[in-house]
């Protein structure tokens, strides 16, 4: 039985289970509002069927699973001041938040390209099978933005500071790595996705154990591990380790290696304002849980859709593609001398300022009390 939902997102019931693909493989599956409509509706119509027993969520195409969220369609909202901008960071958190409790076993096919958005679809599912395909990244500071889509809670719990590099620089991670270093929970070759799959749609009734097995992922010794993960997590560590953005930057400097050199260059070209908000963000989201982190993140993305990095850093990298944003300010000092018309002495501290968050719902009902779930 299979279902369309439009033509970008299609439903299917393969057996007990319940298969999802993500169908826009010309605009590399990137996640609207009119898919997370679709897409949410539907989870909950599954959790709730007695023949259904797990859900598989993948790609359209050889490219990508999700290249990220419909950045130009948020862009262009926050311009005209159209409800988009809230609208589509509420659902999709809901979304995220409804992939993280989700009770039955949900495994994300993450054989391409996965961003932003589509890290939202995966990361917080219980299984996220990669490939020799895969690219991993959550580039939002090279945009005016921060890692969100519930990265405040998944980032600053991989090993030592690899979270924090991940969030500031955009690094990507690519193939079996993305397994290394707990993003994915098994590896397959891209040649035996459709082997995998048919091998979890054909188990009766599974448990996690079950579905874990089908992945057949053997161990890595701690050899293996070390060569190839360990040495990027120990710089990590040592140049990460810093209580403010500006001593990673004094830090990467006295350091002066090739790795040093080459991240110094990528956070120069980072908004300030970004790298400061999510240095907080992972922070604070250290000690938070799912539903807090979305909370907060919800706020973010409503300031960020308020002032000017965003706007400038979607012309500059997908629109010009001049790859010459003009951002304000400038510098990291900027940020927290910048006053404005709360006259807060510092921009980033008003961001995470503590106060009720509306989801301009209706009804008018305060994030706060409905904890995101629905």
């Amino acid at each position: 039985m299979s279902t369309k939902a439009g033509s970008e997102v299609l439903f299917e019931k393969v057996g007990n289970a319940g298969v999802i693909t993500l169908n826009r493989p010309k605009a590399l599956n990137a996640l609207n509002l009119t898919m997370i409509r679709h897409i949410y509706p539907q989870l909950k119509k599954w959790d709730k069927d007695s023949e259904t027993d797990l859900v598989i969520i993948k790609g359209a195409g050889d490219k990508a699973f999700c290249a990220g969220g419909d950045i130009r369609a948020i862009t262009e909202a926050g311009k005209a001041g159209d409800s988009l901008t809230q609208d589509l960071f509420r659902e999709e958190y809901i979304l995220n938040n409804t992939i993280g409790t989700y009770q039955k076993p949900y495994v994300a096919l993450i054989d391409g390209i996965t961003m932003g958005g589509g890290v939202g679809l995966s990361v917080h599912g219980r299984f996220r099978v990669a490939t020799e395909k895969t690219l991993f990244a959550m580039p939002e500071t090279g945009i005016g933005l921060f890692p969100d889509v519930g990265g405040g809670y998944f980032l600053p719990r991989l090993q030592g500071k690899l979270g924090l590099f991940l969030a500031l620089t955009g690094f990507r991670l690519k193939g079996r790595d993305v397994q290394r270093v707990g993003l994915a929970t098994h590896f397959v070759q891209s040649d035996k996705i459709v082997s995998l799959q048919k091998d979890l749609v054909d188990l009766k009734s599974p448990s996690n154990s079950d579905v874990h097995d089908a992945g057949k992922l053997p161990q890595m010794g701690f050899l293996y591990m070390f060569v190839f993960v360990g040495l990027l997590l120990f710089c990590c560590f040592r140049l990460f380790s810093a209580g403010s953005v500006e001593e990673i930057m004094e830090n990467l400097k006295k350091d002066g290696s090739a790795f040093a050199l080459e991240q110094t260059e990528t956070l120069a070209k980072m908004s300030p304002t970004s790298l400061k908000l999510t240095f907080r963000q992972i922070q604070e989201g250290e000690r938070m849980s799912l539903q807090e982190v979305l909370v907060m993140e919800y706020r973010l993305s409503q300031a960020c859709m308020r002032g000017n990095d965003f706007y400038e850093g979607v012309r500059a990298v997908l629109i010009d593609k001049d790859q010459s944003p003009k951002w304000k300010p400038s510098t990291l000092s900027g940020v927290s001398e910048q006053r404005d018309a709360l006259n807060s002495n510092n921009l980033v501290l008003l961001f995470f300022a503590h106060v009720t968050m509306w989801m301009f719902i209706k009804g008018v009902r305060p994030i706060c009390v409905r904890k995101i779930k629905l």
